[in-house]
């Protein structure tokens, strides 16, 4: 690689959108876990994802995955805990997402965008389409 080349490779990095996440794990007393099919037109239409969304400027990590997973599935958390953060930078984005286990919630999950939800075994989860930046959660869900 050329010095130009690496100052490319390094600006474009810089130049990525830049998105903080939060997303719920609905973890049933059966080990089966919630996951929801991406709707949009993007280049994610199709794949799985745990719900969630994006946090807003100076709202807590908690408080957005409640208004999200409400907005998203109807759900109202009752317990949730800390489980997993991480990074992910896909080719034109950068995304740091919390992952909360929420083990416990009022009223029964529904796809309110328009999406699809599935409950999957925990053990399951890596025969499913699921972002690339939700794949790290198969392996730490399995050790639960």
């Amino acid at each position: 690689m050329r010095i130009g080349q690496k100052i490319q490779a390094v600006s474009r990095q810089v130049d990525l959108i830049r998105f903080n996440v939060v997303a719920g794990i609905l973890l049933d007393s059966s080990g089966r876990v919630l996951i929801s099919e991406r709707v949009d037109d993007g280049p994610f239409h199709g794949l799985w994802e745990f719900p969630g969304g994006k946090i807003r400027d100076s709202e807590a990590a908690d408080a957005a995955l409640e208004r999200e997973l409400v907005e998203e599935i109807g759900v109202e958390i009752v317990k949730s805990e800390r489980f997993l953060a991480l990074a992910h930078t896909y080719p034109d984005r950068h995304v740091d997402i919390e992952f909360h286990l929420v083990r416990e919630w009022r009223n029964e999950p529904a796809g309110l965008e328009g999406q699809a939800l599935k409950w999957v075994l925990k053990d399951a989860l890596d025969g499913e389409a699921l972002l690339p930046a939700d794949l790290p959660v198969i392996e730490a869900l399995k050790a639960l």
